[in-house]
This record gives structure tokens, sequence and C-alpha cells, in this order.
């Protein structure tokens, strides 16, 4: 069973998961009304920016050294690189299948990457051998999204059947 610590810390990641649509979506119309979806990007990655700097302010956040920045390992500068893609990816996929779509298929593959990482202990993560409840797990959210994918191809198909 579950402690309340953990429990708050499960509450916390599926509020930060509800938010994702929504910032898809926002993206997504941004980009339209911009002109291109590149653009769109650099202005979502912009308003970050703008939003974590005065917190960090607020906070007293002291500034890294150059030293600290640079002792880890390669794969630290990803974070910024995979956010991109992200972002980009939303703005150019999610109109064109849906916001449920696009976040199953988007959770479909965190899944998939994230039961390796967690196998292998890969980026400072604690090892946790893949079992089969979790490859249950796992297999589960891949039929959700075969599922999801299918039921939102289905009007499609039936229109264009007429």
């Amino acid at each position: 069973m579950p402690n309340a610590a953990s429990l708050l810390l499960v509450l916390a990641a599926v509020f930060a998961g509800a938010v994702v649509p929504f910032q898809a979506g926002a993206n997504a119309m941004l980009g339209r009304l911009i002109g291109h979806p590149l653009w769109a990007t650099v202005v979502s990655l912009s308003i970050s920016l703008a939003l974590i700097v005065p917190l960090m302010i607020a906070l007293r956040v002291p500034m890294p050294t150059p030293a600290e920045t640079l002792k880890g390992p390669w794969w630290i500068w990803i974070g910024g690189a995979a956010g991109v893609i992200y972002i980009t990816a939303a703005l150019l996929l999610a109109p064109k299948l849906g916001a449920a779509s696009f976040i199953v298929a988007v959770i479909a593959g965190q899944m998939a990457v994230s039961i390796v990482i967690d196998h292998y202990g890969l980026m400072g993560f604690p090892e946790k051998p893949v079992s089969v409840a979790r490859l249950i797990g796992v297999g589960l959210i891949a039929a959700g999204m075969v599922i999801t994918q299918l039921a939102s191809a289905m009007p499609a198909l039936a229109s264009q059947a007429r």
C-alpha cells in the first residue's frame, strides 16, 4: 500500500500529465496562427524561459559554475533537444491525430523506453528489472494506443465507404 507521500507524488505526476494535452493544443493553434510550427516551438520555449527565470530569482537559486555544468556525462544535454522534438511533434501531429490519439501514442513511446531505462538503470535511475507485471502494464498501454488509433480511424473509413 503506498504511503501518503508517494500518493502525493503520483498525483503531482498525474497533474503534470494532465496539462500536456493543453500544451499540445495551444502550441498547435499558435503554430497555425503565426505561420510555422518551428516558430511556435521558439515562442513556447521562450515563454517557458520567461516564466522560470523570475521564479529562480525569487527562490534565489544559485547560478551553477561552468565547471559544475561541464562535469556531467554527455547525455545530460539531450533534455533540451528532447523538448524541442516533443513540442514540434505535438505541433505537427496533434492537429492531425487529435489530442487523445497523439497523447496515447506519446505515452506508449514513453513507457516502452522507460521500461528499458529502468531495467538497465540508465541515466542515473535505479535499476528496476523488467517483470511480467510491468510488461503486461506496458502491453496494456500499447493495446490502448492501438484501440484509440483504430477508433479514431473508424469514422474516416466509414465516410470513405459511402
